[in-house]
């Protein structure tokens, strides 16, 4: 008798646990966006339900998840948040939808963006942004949206965003990119009104070919 109390008594205690695999998972991306959380000033506390100590993050307002509990979609646009954007958010392998937009966020675009490979849609635009566009974007293979105008982006538009076969939105105006803008690959459709004030880009790249500007002063 005193052995089957214990067996009830111990699978009471299995069924009780989380799933072996989905809390890793879920507290790895927990902790990723709470990097962020603490990244930046939030003068509206529209993060106040980003609580480390819960299991997963999926139950924070602003945060979407999928089934299996991964995060899916960032909905922070015009949140006021100032601030900036941390490398932890490359983690979050699952991430469809990164909407930062019309903030005060400053500093670069961190290039570990790049691993979001669910990625569908990066807006950070209206924000304080400055550094280079990272070249490892072009690694986002599912991309069909990418808009960072309106920021204070600088250097050259990285060749390969061209590849970026799903792209079907490009805005990277209102920011200082200088030399030439791509017109091959994917970036062929796209008008000139994707690259509108910047007072340092030349326009088109010609027959294909970039143009360096002999001063070097594009950078």
């Amino acid at each position: 008798m005193e052995f089957w109390s214990l067996l009830v008594y111990v699978l009471t205690i299995l069924l009780l646990l989380p799933h072996p695999f989905a809390p890793a998972n879920a507290n790895m991306e927990g902790d990723a966006l709470y990097a962020f959380r603490r990244a930046v000033h939030d003068p509206n506390n529209v993060l106040e339900s980003w609580d480390p100590n819960l299991v997963d993050p999926c139950t924070w307002f602003h945060v979407t998840c999928d089934d299996d509990k991964r995060v899916t979609r960032l909905d922070l646009g015009h949140a006021k948040l100032s601030g900036h954007l941390v490398a932890e958010l490359g983690k979050l392998e699952r991430l469809r939808y990164l909407e930062l937009y019309m903030n005060n966020l400053e500093g670069p675009i961190p290039k570990e963006l790049g691993g979001l490979k669910s990625l569908v849609s990066l807006d950070l635009y209206c924000n304080n942004l400055t550094g280079k566009i990272p070249p490892s974007l072009s690694k986002l293979s599912n991309l069909r949206f990418l808009r960072l105008n309106s920021n204070k982006l600088s250097g050259r538009i990285p060749r390969e965003l061209t590849k970026l076969a799903s792209l079907k939105i490009l805005d990277l105006s209102n920011n200082d990119l200088c030399g030439t803008f791509p017109t091959s690959g994917s970036f062929s459709k796209f008008s000139e009104e994707s690259f509108n004030n910047n007072p340092r880009l030349e326009g088109p790249e010609l027959m294909g070919f970039v143009r360096y500007d002999i001063g070097g002063s594009c950078n």
